[in-house]
């Protein structure tokens, strides 16, 4: 991997205030299109994030077991990754720029997991869903990164964690994912949530408030719910990477902290 000098962050990214971090619930693809209380409080949120100077998003829609990579094309093409929704939906555009400079830098700081850069993929829905409202009209560049999907979760988070300097160089951080999510249990017409999924939403935000590490790192192993909840934990990840973005001590605010068709939870957190 080419090596990068710390000259390269000094003329791209500028130290600043720190920078929010964002775990976001995404939900229903559909949102993109919506008026509703989960879009209103992502395009209020939008409008009062300080100025950043790159966007960089985790989203539950890129996986890459066994590598992590980071867009790096100087244009972000639509990823329209779903099917079944009215054709409206993949009509959405999403028109922002990339930044290999800015994807070289996120590289540097995770060099030991040999991240690699990546021309190929673009925005999948688990971002260009949320930041239609919370950053309609993107000035900075916006990036994702991937998940290792092989990995661990506790070396997840480790991993994540190397990014937390670029916070105070001007880089807002966004997982987008889902805490409950079990689509085999979705209620398509509405409905009370399930208890299983109220009761592992309250576990898990009682540990998130707790800083309980090793609990929302293990949640299989914490929580009886966990394998209801979460049968497979591709949208879990991404509150995992939000979470060791976090500086010890730092508070978060939750929003849209409801249950979505039974068996979705939109819990969303912010840093204060």
């Amino acid at each position: 991997m080419t090596s990068y000098s710390i000259s390269d962050i000094e003329a791209r990214l500028t130290p600043s205030e720190l920078m929010p971090v964002l775990f976001v619930g995404h939900g229903n693809p559909m949102n993109a299109l919506a008026d509703n209380a989960y879009t209103r409080e992502w395009a209020q949120l939008g409008e009062n994030l300080p100025q950043a100077q790159a966007i960089v998003v985790i989203s539950a829609h890129w996986l890459t077991p066994g590598q992590t990579h980071i867009t790096d094309a100087p244009k972000n093409p639509i990823i329209y990754d779903f099917g079944g929704f009215p054709a409206e939906l993949s009509r959405v555009q999403y028109d922002s720029v990339g930044d290999a400079d800015v994807a070289r830098l996120l590289a540097k700081q995770l060099v030991e997991y040999e991240a690699e850069l990546d021309k190929q993929w673009g925005l999948d829905h688990g971002t260009w869903s949320v930041l239609v409202h919370l950053a309609p009209k993107p000035t900075v560049p916006v990036l994702q990164i991937s998940i290792d999907y092989a990995m661990p979760l506790p070396q997840l988070y480790e991993l994540y964690s190397r990014l937390r300097a670029m916070r105070r160089r001007g880089v807002v951080f966004i997982g987008s994912g889902n805490i409950v999510h079990a689509l085999g249990r979705v209620k398509w017409d509405g409905g009370e949530a399930w208890d299983w999924a109220t009761q592992f939403d309250i576990d898990t935000a009682a540990a998130l408030r707790d800083r309980d590490i090793a609990k929302l790192t293990d949640p299989y192993g914490s929580w009886s719910e966990a394998r209801i909840a979460v049968p497979t934990d591709d949208h879990y990840r991404p509150m995992v990477a939000s979470l060791s973005l976090l500086e010890p001590g730092e508070d978060i605010r939750f929003f849209n902290d409801t249950i979505d068709m039974g068996s979705i939870g939109m819990r969303s957190f912010i840093t204060v």
